[in-house]
């Protein structure tokens, strides 16, 4: 319902812009479905930057629980400390966990609700290693934390650097597509050009020019979209 909101007021507000710069419902309501779908692509490059910050906090989770461990502190201490000791991101998660466990009693199943809400394959590691220690009395524990957040944070800094390299290339294909519109925008408060847009023919010119600018978006991202490490402890290993 927000995301819908959003769309509207941006779409709303561009069209009345646009309508008062240009005198031509056309062009208006072309400028106001583009501020829609940036409205769109907006929040959703928000939400993938949310989904960044909780996969770059796992490696202080690890260190949190390692350095709870190694003060004398109870598998089961050091988890429940995390809701409000853990990073700022995935303390409300490790607070249902808390009641969970407390709740239930349950070490194991409040693990599985973690992992299944949180569906990483860092994660997934993390948890895993932390029930078959639990099941098995793992000594060995700390140095299974201690490896997994080495490979967690060299796969971060790999993921990192590439992406910075994408984002030049994103940002380049973005300057492309906004400049037509751009220019579009200063043509359009000629009147000359105002009236040869809201003819059929020009309303069809900017239909099409909407479509392809959608369609070269999409597949931009398709083509600079980094593969997922696919989740090998999908359902558990029990």
């Amino acid at each position: 319902m927000r995301l819908s909101l959003r769309i509207g007021i941006s779409a709303s507000i561009s069209t009345a812009a646009v309508l008062l710069m240009t005198r031509s419902v056309v062009i208006s309501l072309a400028f106001g479905t583009l501020a829609a779908g940036i409205a769109f692509v907006t929040v959703r490059a928000k939400n993938n930057l949310n989904e960044a910050a909780l996969i770059a906090a796992w490696p202080e989770v690890i260190d949190h629980l390692m350095s709870g461990i190694q003060s004398g502190l109870s598998l089961t201490e050091s988890l429940a400390g995390l809701s409000t000791r853990g990073p700022e991101v995935l303390r409300p998660a490790f607070a249902q966990f808390k009641a969970t466990l407390y709740g239930s009693g349950d070490l194991t199943q409040a693990i599985e609700e973690l992992k299944a809400l949180f569906a990483h394959h860092g994660s997934d590691q993390i948890f895993e290693a932390l029930i078959i220690s639990k099941a098995l009395g793992g000594s060995e524990l700390l140095q299974i934390l201690r490896s997994l957040g080495d490979f967690l944070r060299q796969d971060l800094a790999l993921r990192r650097e590439i992406e910075v390299k994408h984002g030049w290339i994103k940002n380049s294909a973005h300057l492309s597509a906004a400049a037509p519109w751009i220019l579009l925008l200063l043509l359009s408060t000629q009147p000359s050009t105002a009236a040869a847009y809201s003819t059929t023919t020009g309303a069809m010119i900017l239909i099409a020019g909407l479509v392809m600018t959608g369609i070269a978006y999409i597949w931009m991202n398709r083509l600079g979209r980094l593969p997922q490490t696919p989740r090998v402890f999908v359902g558990g290993t029990r």
